[in-house]
């Protein structure tokens, strides 16, 4: 089983988030940057799993600069056996997902895994234009993954239940929680990935439709306001008028 794992950047969620040129771009000095927990925890571990079930390979692909690379040699310690960079500087989501299905067209993979959203822009996007690009099914926010040769079970929350859905490889995957549990590279892990292929490449000419024109900050945080408990009629006011909740 041959199996592609999109990865990508985010920051660590304790990051403080500040715009710079104008809101157009995010700050990224003093930032702590981590492999995004949707591609590590859940769309990598799983492709691991399947790969030591069934045997095959699994390859992690990212989208980005060289300062990438630690991200990416943390996915080679986790347990991926190889790594590809497309040596550019995103600015979309079409952007990205154009780069990994140009490269995925001539690798044959049995499935691709991506994470259901990066934690930061939450856009889930990539996947679904990866499998459009490729003309490959898509399944969404999957919790559950089982391979009968070269027929794949796959599980995901609905509103009110769970749909299972039935198809054949190729395909392309979102990895939510339930898929797997997250791994910590041991110390051997970390040392062999030092050892393994990370192959650079450059990026396919691309004309983003759409760009980012600015970002902005959510409104600060209200005061907390205390209401004496035996001020019912207040409390309710408050509750209808300033939050809105009733």
């Amino acid at each position: 089983m041959k199996l592609l794992v999109c990865v990508s950047k985010t920051p660590d969620t304790t990051a403080k988030i500040a715009f710079k040129d104008n809101n157009s771009a995010f700050e990224e000095d003093g930032v702590q940057f981590i492999m995004n927990p949707y591609d590590e925890w859940y769309a990598l571990v799983r492709a691991l799993e399947v790969k030591e079930a069934v045997g095959g390979s699994v390859t992690i692909i990212n989208v980005g600069p060289a300062a990438n690379d630690t991200i990416i040699r943390k996915g080679l310690a986790i347990g991926a056996d190889s790594a590809v960079r497309i040596d550019a500087n995103p600015q979309s989501a079409m952007f990205v997902a154009r780069q990994i299905a140009e490269y995925a067209k001539g690798e044959d993979f049995d499935a691709i895994f991506v994470g259901k959203e990066t934690i930061d822009h939450n856009g889930s996007e990539v996947g679904a234009m990866v499998a459009e690009l490729l003309d490959q099914p898509y399944i969404s926010f999957a919790n559950h993954l089982e391979l009968d040769g070269k027929v794949a079970t796959i599980s995901r929350e609905i509103e009110g239940g769970v749909e299972v859905a039935e198809l054949e490889v190729p395909f392309v995957l979102s990895a939510a929680k339930g898929l797997a549990e997250q791994r910590i590279p041991n110390m051997r892990g970390i040392m062999m990935a030092k050892r393994k292929p990370l192959k650079v490449v450059p990026p396919t000419a691309f004309e983003d439709q759409a760009v980012v024109v600015s970002y902005e900050l959510p409104p600060a945080k209200a005061a907390v306001k205390m209401v004496d408990p035996e001020n019912l009629d207040e409390l309710v006011r408050l509750l209808h008028e300033e939050a809105k909740v009733i």
